[in-house]
């Protein structure tokens, strides 16, 4: 049987004169009328292209989608979502999420050829539906991606005054930077933030004793020559072992105290925040008085 290449819709394989059987034995169904030739590498993208000819004039790729096009911390979803103008119609599919937003030609962006949200607006967007600390991270990543400035998101969040999520979305827009290079980094960060403890300066440069920088720290605090780590995955080969090892060395012959965090601890803030507040108070930090 021949097989068509990339994806298509129902009608386009009819109109190619591929017959329902065929369809059904060469595609995968992603949704009604909408397949993924087994050929194809079925990732998100390729995903996204097979809907994209059911899309309404205007419309593009959002949400998690869009955060996982842009290539911030998420996890692709399952279902795609797409948003499109409120005065456009797109009936339910299975497979496909539709919201409706007023998308100015600014807030559309193309990605792999794909029509998705711009940063700034998908920042946004997830706002309505992100707990602040993830939002922060996606943000964060965003921000590194060169998909969001403060310029942008603060042009965006001006006209959005009313809608759902722009209380929170401001709030945590001032928190956002380009230097965080992990989710964790970015959760962790957040969760300082809240506490009483001092804020924490992200990728923060670790000077020798002749001036020079040797290495940045995840997280840090130069007045209290405290660094704060994670290790993650990427930590397991020998070689990233080895340097980090050289890293957290050079580090702590000139004074500071390294703290390493992992995945585990992800789950436990508090226990996180009370282990970095007791480093703090052996470095000479002292807690701020209990109103």
């Amino acid at each position: 049987m021949e097989h068509f290449s990339g994806t298509y819709t129902w009608s386009g394989a009819r109109a190619a004169g591929m017959s329902r059987r065929q369809i059904e034995a060469d595609g995968v169904r992603l949704g009604r009328g909408v397949y993924l030739s087994r050929g194809e590498l079925d990732d998100l993208p390729t995903r996204c292209r097979a809907w994209v000819p059911l899309l309404p004039e205007g419309a593009a790729f959002g949400l998690q989608t869009a955060a996982a096009l842009l290539g911030a911390f998420v996890d692709p979803p399952d279902v795609v979502h797409a948003v499109v103008g409120p005065d456009r119609l797109l009936p339910h599919r299975s497979g496909l999420t539709v919201v409706h937003r007023h998308l100015r030609p600014e807030d559309v962006v193309e990605v792999a050829g794909l029509p998705v949200t711009s940063g700034a607006q998908t920042f946004l967007d997830l706002a309505r539906c992100t707990r602040p600390d993830e939002l922060v991270a996606i943000g964060d990543a965003l921000h590194r991606l060169g998909h969001l400035d403060p310029g942008r998101l603060q042009e965006r969040l001006d006209r959005a005054d009313g809608l759902r999520g722009v209380v929170r979305a401001r709030f945590c827009a001032p928190r956002l930077t380009p230097l965080a290079m992990s989710r964790p980094e970015s959760l962790v960060r957040c969760w300082i933030l809240d506490s009483p403890l001092p804020d924490p300066e992200p990728q923060m440069p670790v000077a020798n004793r002749f001036g020079v920088v040797v290495t940045h720290g995840d997280l840090g605090w130069e007045l209290y020559r405290l660094i704060l780590e994670y290790e993650g995955g990427g930590h397991a080969t020998q070689e990233k072992l080895d340097a980090d090892v050289e890293r957290h060395s050079l580090a702590a012959a000139d004074g500071y105290l390294v703290q390493r965090f992992a995945r585990k601890h992800l789950t436990r803030p508090q226990l996180l925040l009370a282990r970095v507040e007791s480093a703090l108070v052996s470095r000479g930090w002292r807690p701020p008085p209990r109103r």
